[in-house]
């Protein structure tokens, strides 16, 4: 399975290309150039996918719902609401929807933030003006993992 790992500045053509980074691809297996984007559910960025990380995410949301309750026929909707399947070209590129890009106000750079086994795109001004505060990111992590204990 992919893991990616680190945040990239990109420029964004006009026609909502960008060139895919190169530290980025080398995570990549091999022979990846298939993705699913999508809006993301919690923040105003766009979540990139490969498509065999996609398919793992459908699997499982297929194991939790029923498309046949009401409900769960709803979050399937929206879920789906807003994706897109992309292909990376010969050149490393790929062209993210107008739609999309306008959905997390991203014009001529974004930052795509390696997070496990996916991609979130966000819009430069965005992804800048999230406040970093180092103590609260030490509490968060103590309230969720403080109590866990950690084997290798």
């Amino acid at each position: 399975m992919t893991c990616f790992i680190g945040d990239i500045l990109c420029k964004i053509e006009e026609k909502g290309r960008f060139l895919f980074p190169s530290i980025l691809k080398k995570q990549l297996e091999k022979d990846q150039n298939r993705f699913v984007i999508k809006k993301d559910i919690y923040e105003k960025c766009l979540v990139l996918y490969t498509i065999d990380e996609w398919q793992r995410q459908i699997d499982f949301i297929r194991s939790k719902l029923n498309q046949f309750n009401k409900e769960h026929s709803r979050f399937l909707r929206e879920f789906y609401r807003d994706t897109a399947e992309l292909v990376m070209d010969s050149s490393g590129r790929i062209n993210i929807p107008k739609r999309l890009l306008e959905l997390a106000d991203i014009k001529k750079e974004a930052y795509l933030l390696g997070l496990d086994s996916k991609i979130e795109i966000w819009a430069k001004e965005v992804y800048e003006g999230i406040e970093h505060n180092e103590d609260d990111f030490a509490n968060l992590a103590h309230k969720l993992l403080g109590n866990e204990s950690f084997n290798e």
